[in-house]
């Protein structure tokens, strides 16, 4: 006799593993907005630049957006808990399109001021601290499979970070900085759309009578009590100051006085190049240590700065930034999927704010002090310091047991 299987399962051996509508909208939300987010680094860098304001004045711009990011990403992980995270990121991309807005009419009608694009830059940063923890919540949400899911979305926001640089250049070429702006503002409209037609299954949140210092408490015990996560961040933390902060800054100066702002388009277009190699490895490949094999192919990443450095000719700094792209991208697969495999799903949204602040509240001094520390050292030295960083933080990723030696857990749920 066979065995008799209920409904629910056999609804769920049916539904599709990672395209369900779920994840078609929520797919189509983060690409649309993530083709206008790799435009605008670009366009930043060029439109500050082209104002005067130097390396120095980039830094600041992109500082502006992270700094306030970093900070309350932490309450952003609060409210998606309390205000559910569609919600959460409904209203942040309806704050951007009215931000990014703004700032296409600065650049289209005006020469804006450095302190108006500051400000734009912070609300932006406000915005997405309270839209990014429930991205992590929301794909074990959307898909049975996450790693596939995780790294299907990788590709796709690959495929805009390689379309993303050129096709800002052309359009700054032709028409201007303020139309990227534009463009950034009509995504995050079409983004918001989409996250408003999706439906997901509720999941226990916190209890709704404690207050928020003791549901932040609460989070920051299931991240502390993860040796894996917090001495990633750790890491993260160095490289914030002296890899990850300094890279666009002295990068975009350094190709764009060289080789023209074209040329730095292409160069950022082959690291979505790469990021597209590594997210379709991920797909395929399903290692039993994910983050020991991330971290080996993290390695790659360390070629990005020292090709600019080392005044690489461009066929040299394109595949370079290939091969970073595509580490980079493993790296970002295995551990999005760790932790949303790993930590208990009522505490996903504050452990991932933790995760993100950790990682993100130290790229904001090395983008503040990129410009002056290179103007002591020189930015090519500087830069050739962040390639040794990289390769020393990713052996000491290996060298830490917790990490090199954390199991997968399977992605479907």
């Amino acid at each position: 006799m066979g065995q008799a299987v209920s409904a629910d399962e056999q609804g769920e051996q049916t539904e599709p593993a990672v395209w369900t509508r779920s994840f078609l909208l929520f797919f189509t939300a983060r690409s649309v907005s993530m083709l206008g987010a790799a435009m605008v680094p670009f366009a930043t860098a060029v439109g500050v630049g082209g104002l005067g304001y130097g390396s120095t004045g980039v830094g600041l711009a992109l500082a502006a957006w992270m700094a306030p990011f970093a900070v309350l990403i932490l309450f952003g992980g609060v409210f998606a808990d309390r205000f559910t995270p569609r919600r959460m990121m409904i209203g942040a991309d309806t704050v951007r399109v009215l931000s990014q807005g703004t700032a296409a009419a600065l650049f289209v009608f005006g020469r804006p001021d450095l302190w108006q694009i500051l400000v734009i830059s912070a609300i932006n940063g406000v915005a997405a601290a309270m839209y990014q923890p429930g991205v992590s919540s929301t794909v074990p949400r959307v898909a049975r499979d996450v790693q596939r899911a995780n790294a299907t979305l990788r590709v796709s926001e690959s495929i805009m970070l390689l379309a993303g640089p050129g096709v800002a250049g052309a359009i700054v070429g032709f028409s201007g900085v303020g139309v990227v702006f534009a463009i950034d503002a009509a995504g995050f409209t079409v983004s918001a759309v989409c996250l408003l037609l999706l439906r997901l299954p509720v999941v226990a949140g916190p209890v709704a009578e404690r207050s928020m210092w003791r549901n932040l408490l609460e989070g920051w015990q299931e991240f502390r009590s993860r040796t894996w996560m917090w001495s990633v961040i750790l890491v993260w933390a160095v490289f914030g100051v002296t890899l990850f902060g300094p890279m666009i800054p002295l990068g975009s100066v350094l190709v764009s006085e060289r080789l023209g702002e074209t040329a730095y388009g292409l160069v950022m277009s082959a690291s979505g190049a790469g990021t597209i190699v590594g997210g379709l490895v991920a797909m395929r490949v399903r290692p039993g240590r994910p983050l020991m094999a991330g971290a080996i192919g993290l390695f790659g990443f360390a070629l990005e700065p020292l090709s600019i450095a080392v005044a690489s000719p461009p066929a040299v700094l394109m595949a370079a930034h290939v091969i970073g792209g595509a580490g980079w991208a493993f790296w970002s697969v295995m551990w999005a999927t760790s932790i949303q495999t790993q930590v208990p799903a009522e505490a996903l949204n504050r452990v991932t704010a933790y995760e993100v602040a950790g990682s993100t509240l130290f790229i904001p001094i090395g983008q503040v002090l990129a410009g002056p520390v290179a103007g002591a050292v020189g930015a090519p030295q500087l830069l050739t310091g962040s390639s040794i960083v990289a390769v020393a933080g990713c052996a000491a990723l290996l060298l830490v047991p917790a990490v090199r030696g954390l199991r997968r857990v399977s992605s479907s749920a």
